[in-house]
């Protein structure tokens, strides 16, 4: 949008910290220092202090909505592989010369480089760094009775943080001592809803609106009490009038500052305790990183945000400091300029009440170097279109919900789904997990694919981020996919294929209390308005791919569920029985037995798998016997004619193909194969030649990590599930290359170029064509 797509970015990285110490190249920052280890995998100390949810991750990664409604589609993308890593962007910058860096997050990236490559800090002028709180209390709403001190963006890694502001370079700290000093105004609100000419600014009013229609909710709310400040914004600003006027002796646009001896808390008293909360010195003969023994680092490290160590019975308030920027003096004590509070506007008669404000709105309007377009703008003849067809003469077939985590076998899946005929598969909706292979806000890839495929009058159904019977923040055996190549960065952009897609009108909305139309339906709020739907004796058939925690909540929430619930399907599990075969959680090598799906939730499985529910396992065994790259590539490639959607297919099949071979992180590839036998095995059923048993189970629940999602083969359980062993490998992959290579039901919009073309061009004759496709 800004005409900047010279700008390097920098993100992740696979390499990790070995036992002892050593940092190997290309750290990609996913953990904090202290629970960094060889993979990207790993639990959440200090980030389940961040609510995974609504109200949290799901409403930043998404940006409210307005990021996929305003921004427009550049020519760069994430790629598996290609990315430029954190690590490598930082050191190519810094080696070109004189360098500022400015914080704006945790400290983890930055400190790894200070540490791997000690010689770059000559070329680092200055660091000035959004976060801290010195002389004010913590922002930690989340954490606040076990850690009232520290501010969010130094807890993220306390120890990261210390290294940044031990290392001798130069650091200017914007702490919520003086970001509390410029909260958000109605009057500030006014003049910035009055001035927006250029697409920068009117994007970031969007953004502010969207957060403040949220604070909304809070009792005396409004925009003048909205508990929102301008804290990154205006750290920016105040790094670029330091950068403008020199630190030294220099005085700063917005910010009264002065020096501090300061450092970071990394551990709690006493020092040396050992108790098992501290990675650094727990077990070790040597203290990881040479750390000194009994030092200020060896004490106790915050394990959670319900650390029992830092609880204060009868009390509100903890007694963890973790990530406090404290005020010391002797050997400790790191002298940093440090923003005490935001200067007043020195035009009193302005509306504005702080300096800041009033640059901030002329910068943003400014008409140098401003936005050149936003999506509506970026196309001459764009426009936002829902594809809806018309099957108002056509027999329903089934009715289906498809719940599914959004890895990429899934997404095959709902294709595949959407490409059987309505006589035989009436798809009513698609819930999805938030705590499986994807982030919640991968969302917004099922709406694309709704969209291209033409079927935007499908609902979905945002799930629960959190396992079965857990509180909203923590990451219980969610910790096991690893972040970087292989995990979530990959399955968050479906393997940097999403921006292939068309672009959907539907994308995740927040909460809004001025448009409740708007907002985003829960997974049960589906599953309530498709039962309501229903005629006379009609049901519903499941087909579930990934944790069974929606369906568990269903199940829990509305005790009549079973009764319009005509069969389940369940891929999913691993039948732990005299055979030799091992499960796949491959991340914890503990639990030998497991399969991901039932691992993620074990009780969600127990809750479903025991129930009285008419259910059909399709487990890890006859998974693995159709997960061939090879066989379904050489059925996709057997025919001449090809849709869109083959073609989608065929390419991300293949990309992951590639990159099994070409990268060990990519080993589990084919896991997500057999992950498509589900959908195709509940559309054809005999038709693939399949050989079920009957077999009585039981499912481990909340044991040890150890055993967790095991399913047991007991005679004595009274629990009887259908299991599919077998079926004919060759019908399945030519059932599902035809499917997909039939003209029929095929995409109305094949790929964001195709729609590029279309919103390059008067709509008249499109929407025609269209109407005749959808009939």
């Amino acid at each position: 949008m800004m005409g900047r797509d010279d700008v390097a970015v920098g993100v992740g990285g696979d390499g990790g910290i070995s036992g002892v110490g050593d940092v190997r190249p290309d750290v990609g920052g996913y953990l904090p220092l202290i629970d960094q280890g060889m993979t990207t995998a790993g639990g959440c100390r200090y980030r389940q202090a961040i609510p995974p949810g609504r109200g949290g991750r799901l409403d930043v990664d998404t940006n409210s909505g307005v990021r996929r409604g305003f921004l427009p589609q550049g020519p760069r993308g994430y790629r598996p592989l290609r990315q430029p890593t954190a690590q490598r962007v930082m050191a190519d910058t810094l080696s070109a010369g004189p360098t500022t860096v400015i914080l704006l997050g945790a400290h983890t990236n930055l400190a790894l480089l200070l540490m791997t490559r000690p010689h770059l800090r000559r070329n680092v002028e200055r660091v000035y760094v959004s976060g801290g709180a010195v002389r004010a209390p913590g922002n930690l709403f989340t954490a606040a009775a076990a850690n009232p001190a520290a501010e969010f963006n130094f807890f993220g890694d306390p120890f990261a943080a210390y290294q940044v502001l031990h290392s001798g370079v130069p650091v200017t700290m914007i702490p919520l001592d003086a970001t509390n000093t410029i909260p958000v105004t109605e009057e500030f609100y006014a003049e910035f809803r009055r001035r927006r000419s250029t697409h920068e600014a009117q994007y970031c009013f969007q953004s502010l609106d969207e957060v403040l229609a949220r604070q909304m909710r809070r009792p005396g709310g409004g925009h003048a009490n909205t508990g929102y400040y301008m804290w990154d914004s205006f750290a920016a600003g105040v790094a670029l009038s330091g950068m403008r006027h020199g630190e030294a002796g220099g005085v700063n646009e917005f910010a009264e500052l002065e020096y501090m001896n300061i450092t970071v808390v990394t551990s709690n008293e006493p020092y040396g305790a050992r108790d098992g909360s501290n990675p650094f010195f727990d077990g070790r003969a040597t203290p990881k990183f040479g750390l000194q023994e009994g030092g200020v680092h060896s004490g106790h490290v915050q394990t959670g945000i319900r650390d029992a160590f830092c609880l204060v019975p009868g009390g509100n308030r903890g007694r963890c400091e973790d990530g406090y920027t404290k005020e010391v003096s002797g050997p400790e004590a790191v002298r940093v300029h440090v923003a005490t509070r935001a200067k007043p506007n020195a035009d009193k008669s302005s509306p504005l009440n702080r300096e800041f404000f009033k640059s901030f709105l002329e910068v943003l309007n400014l008409p140098e170097n401003a936005g050149r377009f936003n999506i509506s703008t970026q196309f001459p003849h764009y426009r936002e279109i829902l594809y809806k067809p018309d099957f108002r003469n056509v027999s329903r077939g089934k009715a289906v919900i498809f719940d599914m985590d959004m890895s990429p076998g899934d997404f095959v899946s709902l294709i595949y789904l959407l490409k059987e005929p309505r006589e035989v598969i009436d798809l009513k909706a698609v819930l999805v997990s938030g705590n499986g292979w994807a982030n919640i806000a991968s969302i917004d890839i099922v709406y694309d694919v709704l969209h291209m495929m033409g079927r935007d009058d499908v609902p979905v159904g945002l799930g629960n981020t959190t396992s079965l019977g857990n509180p909203t923040l923590g990451c219980k055996n969610f910790y096991a996919i690893p972040h970087g190549s292989g995990g979530f960065i990959d399955s968050d952009t479906l393997y940097g294929l999403a921006r292939s897609l068309p672009r959907s009108p539907r994308r995740y909305m927040s909460e809004n209390l001025d448009h409740p139309e708007r907002q985003q339906p829960h997974a049960y709020d589906v599953w309530q308005s498709i039962r309501k739907q229903l005629g006379p004796g009609e049901k519903i058939t499941v087909l579930t791919s990934g944790p069974l925690t929606n369906l568990a909540n269903i199940s829990l929430s509305d005790i009549d569920a079973s009764s319009v619930i005509e069969r389940v399907y369940v891929v999913g599990g691993h039948i732990r029985d005299s055979g030799h075969d091992k499960g796949n959680v491959f991340t914890v090598p503990s639990n030998r037995y497991a399969e991901f799906n039932m691992f993620l939730d074990p009780l969600a499985a127990k809750t479903i798998l025991e129930s009285s529910l008419n259910i059909t396992l399709i487990p890890l065994t006859v998974q693995r016997k159709v997960a061939s790259f090879e066989g379904i590539l050489a059925a996709l490639e057997q025919h001449t004619q090809h849709t869109p959607e083959s073609r989608f297919v065929h390419g991300l099949i293949s990309l992951l193909q590639k990159l099994q071979r070409k990268q060990k992180l990519y080993d589990h590839m084919d896991i997500f194969l057999g992950e498509v036998l589900g959908a195709v095995y509940m559309v054809q059923g005999s038709n693939l030649e399949p050989s079920v048993k009957v077999k009585p189970v039981s499912i481990v629940a909340n044991t040890t990590e150890s055993t967790d999602g095991q399913i047991l083969s007991r005679r004595k359980s009274a629990n009887q599930l259908k299991i599919l062993y077998n079926l004919n490998n060759g019908v399945f992959y030519n059932h599902l290359a035809n499917s997909l290579a039939n003209d029929k039901q095929s995409a109305v919009v094949g790929s964001f170029e195709e729609q590029k073309a279309i919103w390059s061009r008067p709509q008249k004759q499109f929407m025609t064509n269209i109407a005749k496709d959808m009939k």
